[in-house]
C-alpha cells in the first residue's frame, strides 16, 4: 500500500457498507473516492433501523456522494450473506450519532 493510500482502492467496484458520523447506514457499489475520503456510491440504499418494525430501505438512484468528514466506518459487504438477510424481520435501535 502506497504512502497516504486509504485502502479503498481495492474496494472500487465492490459492494460496501458505510456508517456515517450522524448514524446512517448506506450500502452500495463504491465507484470512486478522493483524498478526503469523499465516497461515490452507485445503486445505493440507506438502511434505517427500528425496534418496532423491520429495516426500512430507502433507495438512492444514480450516484450518491457521502462527504469524507461524515464517514465513520467503511467495510466490504459479503453479497451472498447480505442477499439472504430478511431485513423486514430485523429489529434494532437506530444507530446513534457519533460525538467527538
Amino acid at each position: 500500500m502506497a504512502s497516504g493510500e486509504t485502502g479503498l482502492a481495492s474496494l472500487v467496484g465492490t459492494q460496501i457498507s458505510v456508517i456515517t458520523n450522524d448514524g446512517k447506514h448506506y450500502v452500495g457499489i463504491l465507484r470512486g473516492y478522493d483524498q478526503a475520503t469523499n465516497l461515490l456510491l452507485q445503486e445505493c440504499q440507506e438502511r434505517v433501523y427500528s425496534t418496532k418494525s423491520g429495516v426500512q430501505i430507502i433507495q438512492n438512484p444514480g450516484v450518491y456522494c457521502i462527504r469524507g468528514d461524515n464517514v465513520a466506518v467503511v467495510g466490504e459487504v459479503d453479497e451472498e450473506a447480505d442477499s439472504q438477510l430478511d431485513l423486514s424481520a430485523v429489529r434494532a435501535p437506530p444507530l446513534a450519532p457519533i460525538h467527538h
